[in-house]
């Protein structure tokens, strides 16, 4: 379907095969944005790309963030389709290798090619990637969301190296607030959701009470389409009192 000639700009969304990411990219797609979106899991990816591309246009290049090569398809792609008007940063890891059912570790435990890895796919992609497509975002006047945490600000046991890294992406997006001021720069705090992500933390629990990642989409609707001013914001406050009363203004 190609709706190039009237869509709002091309939006990037990594960690798009499930999820948050997946469920954001759909509501773009039904917006008519063109896309672009990543993530590990090619079946995964593949399977979202071919839901998606009944909505718009869509390039689905599979990869892990943290690889060059990877980041400069991404940013191709996003200039063949036109732009990037809309970079959101939403792929990441716990640990950096599999729990296999183990709980979180402990900053005393935590084995440090794993904290790198951690360090790597939360903080330092979203940055390289960030710098790819500025170009593109300046054009546009575009915006970048960062998808942070609230392990970001409080203290949980367990979530040192997870909470760390998401504290310095919040940072990392604040001082790129202060550097680019005609982009729009957001750190989301989803809360807690029925993730893949969030059963791992939690192995053996159950976690069947938190609530969809859909239902935190109109959140980021809002703050798309309302533009607020660059910085960190919970979902839980932006939430519209009726999704279907969001402003469709666009970034």
């Amino acid at each position: 379907m190609d709706t190039t000639s009237q869509h709002p700009g091309v939006a990037v969304v990594t960690g798009a095969s499930r999820g948050l990411g997946l469920e954001l990219a759909r509501a773009l797609a039904l917006e008519g944005r063109p896309l672009v979106i990543t993530a590990r899991d090619a079946a995964g990816l593949a399977a979202a790309e071919a839901e998606l591309a009944a909505l718009t246009t869509v390039a689905a290049p599979a990869g892990s963030v943290v690889d060059d090569a990877h980041r400069e398809r991404l940013a191709s792609a996003a200039a063949a389709l036109g732009g990037a008007t809309l970079l959101v940063h939403n792929a990441s890891t716990l640990t950096g290798y599999d729990l296999a059912g183990a709980p979180l570790p402990s900053l005393a435990d935590f084995p440090l090619p794993g904290l790198l890895e951690t360090f790597e796919v939360n903080v330092l992609a979203p940055i390289a990637l960030t710098q790819l497509l500025l170009p593109q975002l300046r054009a546009r006047r575009g915006a970048v969301l960062a998808v942070s945490s609230d392990a970001a600000v409080e203290a949980y046991a367990g979530w040192g190296g997870y909470g760390a890294s998401k504290a310095a992406l919040d940072h990392a997006a604040a001082v790129l607030a202060a550097e680019e001021p005609d982009l729009a720069v957001w750190s989301v705090d989803p809360g807690d959701m029925r993730t893949r992500m969030h059963q791992e933390a939690f192995p053996g629990e159950d976690v069947s009470d938190r609530p969809l990642p859909a239902t935190v989409v109109p959140a980021l609707l809002a703050l798309l389409h309302g533009r607020p001013a660059s910085g960190r914001y919970r979902a839980a406050d932006l939430q519209p009192a009726d999704p279907r009363d969001a402003v469709r203004a666009g970034v």
